[in-house]
């Protein structure tokens, strides 16, 4: 087996090291001794939030609009945080954008992408079936359809964060929040082909485990619905092509309960102060629900974002 897939390139994450915006680059990563203590592990942070969209996609954004030459008009789909970076990459190139988000989606994050400067449309119960309809307005109006996962520039400028993170010595487990793949299948990728003896393990809410599944079954799994907290990982019908990538790279994949989620925010703000989004969480969700399994090793996890509206704050964090 080759130590890239067929689709991302370590060669193209080094480029993308070097033609991101900075600020997305070099986030913090750092040790919380409190929270070290109750979780019975040595324990890393690599804190994604502290930017202008506060969750870590702006680098695979970045290093997607370095890369497109035509000038189409663009259009996405989005929760919220994909929606938030490519609305900032192309306010910085002049350039326009659609979002398509569900009618569910985080009213704080369609406002932030209104304010970036993206045209949003609302459309849908959930974000496959408001991706489902950008598709299909991108065929019709000729739009260049952009979707995170998929445009392996955005997995490659995720990947990025994995650059960053080898330079820690004495690694023992990798845990990765786990949506469309973008975030893991970049990391995976680097830390496969530069530190290969650190378990790669990618993190599903339970509520939401079509991916964990396909990955297992290696069949395509897709639900009707999802019901987690975690809007930034919510995805029912994965993409093939993330999910290919995916199968070489990851060890395992843990799924976790919402209430091991919301522990685990609170665990984060407690100790750390860190506000984290459900998403951001997850990780820190499966140290607490497999303390034996994880014990006593040194562990890096990813608070991929931090995006809550203010009634989330009030009554998800005490």
């Amino acid at each position: 087996m080759s130590i890239e897939t067929s689709r991302i390139s370590l060669d193209r994450i080094k480029l993308a090291s070097q033609v991101i915006d900075p600020v997305f680059l070099n986030s913090p990563q750092y040790a919380v001794d409190l929270l070290n203590q109750k979780l019975g592990v040595e324990l890393i942070l690599k804190v994604e939030s502290i930017n202008p969209i506060r969750s870590f996609k702006g680098r695979g954004a970045e290093f997607l609009l370095s890369q497109v030459y035509d000038d189409r008009p663009l259009l996405c789909a989005s929760a919220g945080n994909f929606g938030q970076a490519m609305a900032y990459a192309c306010r910085k190139r002049n350039r326009k954008i659609t979002v398509f988000a569900a009618t569910t989606a985080n009213p704080f994050k369609v406002e932030r992408m209104r304010s970036l400067g993206a045209r949003m449309v609302l459309f849908g119960e959930d974000f496959d079936a408001a991706k489902n309809q950008a598709r299909d307005v991108a065929r019709q109006e000729g739009y260049r359809m952009v979707e995170d996962g998929l445009d392996v520039e955005t997995v490659e400028g995720a990947g990025t964060i994995g650059l960053e993170l080898v330079s820690l010595d004495n690694l023992d487990v990798l845990l990765v929040a786990l949506g469309n793949g973008a975030l893991f299948n970049g990391i995976a990728t680097v830390f496969k082909a530069l530190r290969p003896t650190v378990k790669r393990i990618a993190v599903q809410a339970s509520g939401a485990p079509a991916m964990a599944e396909s990955w297992r079954t290696g069949t395509l799994v897709t639900h009707p619905a999802i019901h987690t907290i975690a809007d930034g990982i919510g995805v029912r019908v994965p993409i093939p092509e993330a999910l290919a990538d995916m199968q070489p790279l990851a060890d395992d994949v843990i799924t976790v309960e919402e209430g091991s989620i919301l522990e685990a925010m609170n665990l984060i703000y407690a100790s750390a102060g860190i506000v984290s989004e459900p998403s951001g969480a997850v990780g820190v969700a499966a140290l607490l629900e497999h303390r034996e399994r994880f014990a006593g090793l040194k562990v890096v996890t990813v608070i991929c974002g931090g995006n809550l509206t203010d009634t989330q704050r009030r009554q998800w964090l005490h």
